[in-house]
């Protein structure tokens, strides 16, 4: 339907319920500042619980240790890199690879079916942001109409304290979380020593240390929402994936209209109204700053601050509860109660499967890692009807502890191993070793050019940790 016929109200109302959506913007495209009010309730408390949980996990994880390795590092400075423990190095990049992917795979059936749970209750940015963040702000500058109330007032004393005691807060909570986050970079140790020697001695990593209190300090104080709504690139994703069958948060539209203000004594079913009292609460208490009474939106993160202030309402009226709540949309169209989908069901045990996939790769990698590589322009040379071969090998002991390996061809099983020293091999813990041998098979069994063999390495036990097969040369033949 063209706008030119519809009816100017009718355009109003459209109009109007377009502003409601976007939160963050007023009339003229400018940024509109967002107060929510403290919420509480039901899931209040069970989000105030997880976060209690992922915060103490962030400040304890760095100090954490498996087998004297870091429970997390991500050090690409140094190359060094270890998940719940284990290493993992430049030769594991496609195991990474491979579980960036898994988890791309993963976080896309999630929304699919689950919506955006992980916005509300896990990510790190709704997490420091409604549980650190906003939760200072409400200790020094109070609730949402007092913060409104000392936005609007002239800059005197008490907007100047209260001001200035909630950036530095802000600064200081910033700082430590920057130094925290860099421990998960170089280490716990590192960062001790940093901050015991002085930036003098670690100018770049205190410049890089400041450049991240920077940037928390700016997305916290600052850009706060605008990071769900405007820079994340999942708020887009989510657009794409979910349909009529996805978990988020809604408001069922069906039982609500038409809303209108509450009365005392007054029956609103014969009279034409739905349950939804117009209060605004739902809106008030969203820290995006947008009217769940639109239907969804790409700027609800589904924290359930909504749910919590519309179930308190209605309590409060004598009306049921859930006028907002986890469902889907197929759910509210058609007045159904919530079924676990065999849709649900299939995607959830696929999940799971992804994640038992994902550890496999983590953690089957063998102990240590072998290569036997010929030099650059070698060749083979001949003695006594013998061809030999000289290969450069590489050892990487991926575990903590020291080992005592050996070496041995077993296919074809009758070659000849020379070593330059001892046929021990002596290998320390997290070491990357490399030597030279000489491999020597009778001419005879060398039937061509170049022929595959096997080589072996064994530990002290002659048990196998780990097999290479490489080529060896030899004089060229004619087979008739």
């Amino acid at each position: 339907m063209n706008t030119d016929t519809k009816p100017e109200k009718v355009i109003a109302i459209e109009n109007e319920a377009f502003r409601n959506s976007v939160g963050t913007m007023d009339d003229t495209g400018k940024r509109k500042w967002v107060f929510p009010r403290k919420p509480k309730g039901k899931y209040t408390n069970y989000r105030n619980y997880t976060s209690y949980i992922l915060l103490a996990l962030f400040f304890i994880l760095p100090f954490v240790t498996i087998n004297h390795n870091p429970f997390l590092l991500i050090n690409v400075i140094d190359r060094k890199f270890f998940i719940v423990g284990q290493p993992f190095y430049l030769q594991d990049f496609f195991i990474l690879a491979l579980g960036a992917v898994t988890s791309v795979i993963f976080v896309m059936l999630f929304t699919v079916v689950f919506g955006r749970i992980f916005c509300g209750w896990l990510c790190p940015q709704t997490l420091f942001m409604e549980m650190v963040f906003r939760k200072i702000e409400y200790w020094i500058e109070g609730d949402r109409n007092k913060q409104m109330k000392l936005d609007r007032q002239e800059w005197n004393s008490e907007k100047i304290r209260k001001r200035s005691l909630k950036w530095s807060v802000f600064l200081l909570v910033s700082l430590i979380i920057s130094h925290f986050m860099f421990m998960y970079i170089v280490g716990y140790r590192e960062v001790f020593k940093i901050m015991s020697e002085g930036p003098a001695e670690h100018s770049l990593k205190f410049i890089v240390m400041l450049s991240f209190t920077a940037v928390f300090y700016f997305t916290f104080a600052w850009l706060r929402e605008q990071v769900c709504t405007l820079v994340c690139p999942y708020g887009r994703l989510q657009g794409v994936l979910i349909d009529k069958q996805t978990i988020n948060v809604y408001y069922d539209f069906k039982r609500g209209e038409n809303r209108s203000k509450w009365k005392n004594g007054e029956d609103r079913k014969s009279e034409g109204k739905g349950d939804c009292i117009d209060c605004q609460q739902c809106v008030v208490v969203c820290p995006t700053g947008i009217d769940i009474r639109n239907g969804q939106q790409l700027e609800c993160i589904n924290c359930t601050a909504c749910i919590d202030a519309c179930d308190e309402v209605m309590e409060k009226i004598g009306l049921p509860k859930g006028l907002v709540r986890y469902a889907t949309e197929a759910e509210i169209e058609n007045q159904s109660r919530f079924i676990f989908t065999s849709r649900m069901k299939v995607t959830t045990v696929f999940l799971a499967l992804l994640i038992g996939f994902l550890g496999f790769l983590m953690y089957d990698r063998g102990s240590m890692e072998a290569k036997f590589i010929k030099p650059a322009g070698s060749t083979f040379f001949t003695k006594n009807g013998k061809i030999t071969n000289t290969f450069i090998y590489t050892f990487l002991n991926k575990t903590n502890e020291k080992k005592v390996l050996t070496i041995k061809v077993i296919s074809p099983k009758n070659g000849e191993i020379t070593f330059f020293g001892s046929d021990k091999i002596v290998l320390k813990g997290d070491q990357i070793l490399k030597g030279n041998i000489n491999i020597t098979f009778p001419e005879k069994d060398i039937r061509f050019s170049k022929q595959n063999i096997v080589i072996a390495v064994l530990d002290e036990k002659g048990k196998i940790v780990d097999t290479f097969e490489t080529t060896f040369e030899g004089p060229f033949k004619l087979l008739l």
